[in-house]
């Protein structure tokens, strides 16, 4: 048993230590500093990417809310690529004012394979644009994203999430729990990082990439996860992530359990991915760059799988040693307690403080809380089934939502 104590111990010192680094860096989005200078003063040229596989129902509305970016008409130019589609998605994409690509490859499905189609295409074209924008059908577009962005570039960003916002907070306790996730994450993962000079990550949809950034290798992602995974490979290679808290996309989240744990799943699968293509590369990134920001970047990979091992690992090393009769009962529901809060209703709490600081309506999300837990609870389900069984296919989330920018704008 002597064994198991060192273990435990051990076990604990690895957790303490990453939650405190955690936490130092979480406070640094409390901090307001000035406005980047702007390095250039000018008016870049746009491509707005939509992938799109059957999106009849909402696609319009997207292409609708970058045709009314308060923005130059002339320097951006929509795309979607109808992406395997079997309905009227690029018909209605055509006539809402989007210029339609047509993809069809049933052995390569997923968002990066059609980006990377479209972007070679573009590559090979030699376009004239200086960025490119990616968004996801189902997302509605803040007026000013387009101009938030210029800014960003003329700031000399070259990688940049914005914020992503949702539609349906308060349809059931599935859209709630990914409206508490997010704007948490938003605001105390992506925005404290950027505050004090580490990176944050691509957020799926709704960010900026330079054109010439891809120009030599397209977008060329392998895994489900393709913007936590292109996010990676620019840490790796010293660059940093930025950040643009008022470029607004709104996102329709799933509100079906069985929808969630499929997306939640495949995001689960993607990171695994990335454990395995990329820990190794950001280990010597940190060994030959000694930066904090490829340090923080492998981290953020430890963070995830394998911090989720070793709370596991932790939980039934307490078992273990009140099986053997040399832990009371009161010592272990103590430890219990000690994993359960701040796993579990610390969130809360977190994601109240966060809807204070954002000036969020808290009154309608209140009663959604109560299942936060539970929506984190499920999730550390599908982290455990992902240890052992990690299904890559890709599956579809049904967005039936149609809600038009000014219904939230």
């Amino acid at each position: 048993m002597e064994y198991v104590y060192l273990l435990r111990q051990a076990l604990v010192y690895v957790i303490v230590v990453f939650w405190i680094y955690e936490l130092a860096v979480s406070l640094c989005a409390l901090i307001k500093f000035k406005e980047k200078p702007l390095l250039k003063n000018k008016k870049h040229k746009f491509m707005a990417i939509i992938p799109a596989h059957n999106e009849e129902t909402v696609i319009a509305n997207l292409v609708e809310s970058l045709k009314n970016q308060d923005y130059d008409k002339e320097l951006y130019d929509i795309y979607v690529i109808a992406d395997n589609c079997t309905d009227n998605t690029a018909i209605i994409a055509k006539e809402a004012g989007a210029i339609v690509y047509k993809r069809f490859d049933e052995t390569r499905k997923t968002k990066g394979h059609a980006l990377n189609w479209f972007l070679q295409q573009k590559i090979e074209e030699n376009a004239d644009y200086d960025a490119f924008l990616v968004f996801d059908a189902d997302n509605i577009v803040d007026k000013n994203f387009i101009k938030v962005m210029n800014r960003k570039l003329c700031q000399g960003e070259e990688v940049v999430q914005g914020y992503k916002d949702i539609k349906n907070p308060t349809e059931s306790w599935i859209s709630a729990g990914y409206a508490f996730f997010y704007w948490t994450m938003h605001r105390f993962y992506h925005l404290a990082r950027y505050n004090v000079g580490l990176s944050p990550l691509l957020n799926g949809t709704g960010f900026m990439v330079k054109f010439d950034l891809i120009k030599e290798t397209g977008w060329d992602t392998v895994t489900l996860t393709e913007d936590i995974e292109f996010s990676l490979k620019q840490i790796i290679k010293g660059k940093k992530l930025g950040w643009a808290t008022d470029a607004i996309v709104y996102d329709e989240q799933p509100e079906k359990f069985k929808a969630s744990w499929v997306q939640r799943t495949r995001w689960t699968v993607g990171h695994i991915q990335c454990m395995k293509i990329y820990t190794k590369d950001l280990a010597k990134s940190v060994k030959t760059r000694k930066s904090m920001l490829n340090f923080d970047g492998l981290l953020y990979i430890i963070g995830s799988i394998p911090m989720f091992v070793i709370s596991m690992a932790l939980l039934l090393s307490n078992f273990a040693i009140y099986l053997f009769d040399t832990m009371g009962t009161a010592e272990l529901i103590l430890n219990i307690i000690r994993f359960v809060l701040p796993t579990f209703f610390l969130p809360i709490l977190t994601a109240l403080f966060t809807m204070y600081l954002d000036k969020k309506p808290i009154k309608p999300m209140l009663k959604w809380t109560l299942y936060y837990p539970l929506f984190m609870g499920t999730w550390l389900l599908i982290n455990a089934k992902c240890l052992f069984k990690q299904d890559t296919s890709w599956e579809k989330i049904e967005h039936v939502r149609s809600v038009k920018i000014k219904e939230i704008a």
